[in-house]
């Protein structure tokens, strides 16, 4: 069966839609084009009203920035190991991290054994009050750096306790984590000084032991500025390997930093060696003069003296980052305080009404131009047989 031809003697200009036929359509139409939304903004007034008020409750807080503390001066000391505690360990991007523990489960949980949620909620499971709290939550970033926690809650004052409990939240939190340069700082000096105690204790011992044994007090007279330089060198050579070390967890071997950090460590052993050397022939000519101990003595005595290098500078930097760490202890700093809002936020009603209505005047015309455009359809048979037509094409062979 073929399909039906059909035959159009219009001409090209009567398909046009002119401005005049829009007029007429939306004119014909006109108490359903201005009815809809005049009944569909009634209907959205009265849904407003019925729902809550909700009061928005917001404080700002001021994060710990990147910034130099007392001992930035004294970590040229460390050289290398300077570096590492100050900028490796540092916190390069506070917000998010703090951003982050505001909304950790720890604090969350906090706050909902605090103000008794779940019965607030009436929600049998953590999960329900976490989710509850979090869709109520509004925590973000500023352009300015600082942090605003945001709070809805039907009642004003219940709004402002829980915007300003999570702060008092992220306080007790920051107390038990080394967050800031200074407590990352100590924590890093404290494992470092407690390790060099117990290698320096031992170095004593032998040293106590030997000088008992009368064996140090020649080669100490003798040999003491080479010791001292023997010393000083070693102790920069495990600082610089500590630097390495650290380095190789975020550093590609083909870093120049890094390059050139194991280059320095390579020309210092080589001074090492060529020092040692010197100092061993002595100690064997002065062992050969005196038939004495004196290299076992230098052993101990450069051993002793390199423990106590290392010791005395993670002792000073050990010191300095507790104070730093004390002076960081308040570091977040409040702004703006939470307070009871004073009028509501949500829901806007009057927006409600405005885009119902207005969502109801476009369905009104889309809908006017339907009923038209079925009407000629019926009295037009062109306009019959082309609907036959798209109802085929779009019927299920």
């Amino acid at each position: 069966m073929s399909e039906p031809t059909i035959t159009n003697h219009q001409s090209p200009n009567d398909d046009e839609i002119s401005l005049l036929e829009i007029l007429v359509v939306l004119a014909k139409h006109k108490w359903l084009i201005l009815g809809l939304p005049f009944a569909t903004a009634i209907l959205a007034a009265g849904y407003s009203l019925l729902l809550p008020n909700i009061y928005t409750a917001s404080t700002k807080i001021l994060p710990p920035q990147q910034n130099q503390s007392s001992a930035a001066g004294m970590l040229a000391q460390l050289g290398g190991l300077g570096g590492v505690a100050g900028g490796v360990l540092g916190i390069r991007n506070p917000n998010d991290l703090y951003i982050g523990m505001l909304k950790s489960r720890a604090v969350v949980d906090g706050i909902i054994q605090r103000f008794d949620l779940n019965v607030v909620f009436k929600q049998k499971l953590q999960s329900s009050t976490r989710a509850a709290l979090a869709g109520m939550t509004n925590i973000k970033a500023e352009k300015d750096g600082m942090i605003t926690i945001e709070v809805d809650d039907e009642d004003p004052k219940r709004a402002a306790l829980l915007a300003n409990a999570y702060v008092d939240e992220l306080y007790k939190l920051t107390r038990v984590l080394a967050l800031t340069e200074a407590s990352q700082r100590r924590l890093f000096f404290e494992r470092q000084l407690a390790q060099a105690k117990d290698n320096l204790a031992k170095a004593e011992a032998s040293a106590t032991e030997s000088l008992e044994k009368g064996g140090i007090t020649q080669v100490e007279r003798q040999g003491r500025a080479m010791l001292d330089a023997t010393a000083s060198l070693r102790a920069q050579i495990t600082v610089k390997e500590v630097q390495i070390g650290a380095m190789r967890a975020f550093a590609a071997e083909g870093n120049p930093d890094y390059l050139a950090a194991k280059q320095g460590l390579q020309a210092m052993k080589q001074e090492l060696a060529k020092i040692e050397g010197v100092a061993g022939a002595k100690v064997r000519e002065d062992s050969a003069a005196n038939n004495s101990r004196g290299s076992d003595s230098l052993s101990l005595l450069r051993d002793l003296r390199y423990y106590e290098t290392i010791y005395e500078l993670l002792a000073k930097q050990h010191e300095l980052a507790k104070i730093d760490e004390a002076k960081d202890s308040t570091i977040i700093q409040v702004l703006d305080r939470a307070i009871e809002p004073d009028r509501r936020s949500k829901p806007t009603r009057r927006n409600i009404v405005l885009l119902s209505a207005l969502v109801a005047l476009f369905a009104g015309m889309l809908w006017a131009f339907v009923l038209e455009a079925m009407a000629k359809a019926r009295s037009d048979p062109q306009h019959v047989a082309r609907l036959q037509v798209f109802k085929r094409y779009l019927a299920w062979r």
